[in-house]
């Protein structure tokens, strides 16, 4: 199996993963959806609340602000020793709004909470919680823990995980140039060059095979395939972690699944179970 990175920013990564199998592939997508752990908000505490927004509302709002997670700095409560329902700084992250409207209209932003840890911080500072009037207050504390997507939308660390078999175009010596499959390309990746058609980004096919079916030789000039056992991801984390430590992980967790369910087959094994 072979990893070779086609593009990276801020918050997306494309990458090529060749040599894998569907099944492999689509476990990678699924284990960075729902299995990566990240921080959110879990547990509110509405002391003071004059808005028009009920306690549920807010608390549902503020578990959706995404939070910067510190790779592991924290536990996940089920694995932390603390015990306690509500956890303990080893597995939960303190975070405290305090806001309030004197004489005009205020909007309430995510930059407005603050963490007991510097390094837990909403992503973005101006994602809007709620809007107050005049003489209205809000006063909360909230607990932010690890979990995973497959327990809450909010513990999902990717925006988009998606991944498509690597295209392969061919345009055969037959071609004259006549253009139809470059107008007929939805993603315009095709362009007539001196009198021959071109492939400008191979990456960006979506395997439509419009272009062969537009070309009017007999067969095609151009043919549109894909490699096999290859495949292009594009992950676009939401902020928690930078992409490439998103995939990482991911990698990690699906190892630590293998090696559990091996020794758990041992044991079953040994035992004479079933």
């Amino acid at each position: 199996m072979k990893v070779e990175l086609v593009e990276k920013n801020q918050n997306t990564v494309k990458f090529i993963l060749r040599d894998a199998s569907t099944a492999l592939a689509n476990a990678v997508r699924r284990a960075m959806i729902s299995e990566v752990p990240v921080l959110a908000i879990d547990d509110v505490f509405v002391f003071e609340n004059t808005s028009v927004l009920r306690d549920e509302i807010l608390a549902h709002r503020l578990g959706l602000i995404p939070l910067k997670t510190p790779p592991g700095k924290y536990r996940l409560r089920e694995e932390c020793d603390c015990g306690s329902e509500r956890g303990c700084e080893k597995c939960r992250v303190t975070l405290t709004l305090t806001a309030e409207a004197v004489d005009e209209v205020k909007t309430v932003y995510s930059g407005e909470l603050v963490s007991e840890d510097p390094e837990v911080e909403p992503v973005s500072p101006n994602i809007p919680i709620v809007k107050l009037a005049p003489g209205q207050k809000v006063r909360i504390m909230a607990y932010a823990r690890l979990g995973r997507g497959r327990e809450h939308a909010k513990w999902q660390p990717v925006s988009m995980c998606i991944y498509k078999n690597l295209p392969v175009i061919e345009v055969l010596d037959e071609c004259d140039g006549c253009g139809k499959c470059v107008e007929k390309c939805p993603r315009k990746i095709l362009r007539v060059e001196e009198g021959k058609v071109v492939v400008v980004d191979e990456l960006d096919c979506i395997l439509c095979k419009f272009c062969e079916e537009a070309c009017p030789k007999i067969p095609p000039a151009i043919k549109v395939e894909y490699e096999k056992n290859s495949f292009l991801f594009t992950v676009e984390s939401v902020g928690n972690l930078p992409p490439e430590e998103l995939v990482a992980e991911a990698v990690d967790v699906m190892l630590g699944q293998v090696e559990e369910f091996g020794k758990a087959f041992e044991e079953a094994a040994g035992s004479g179970g079933s």
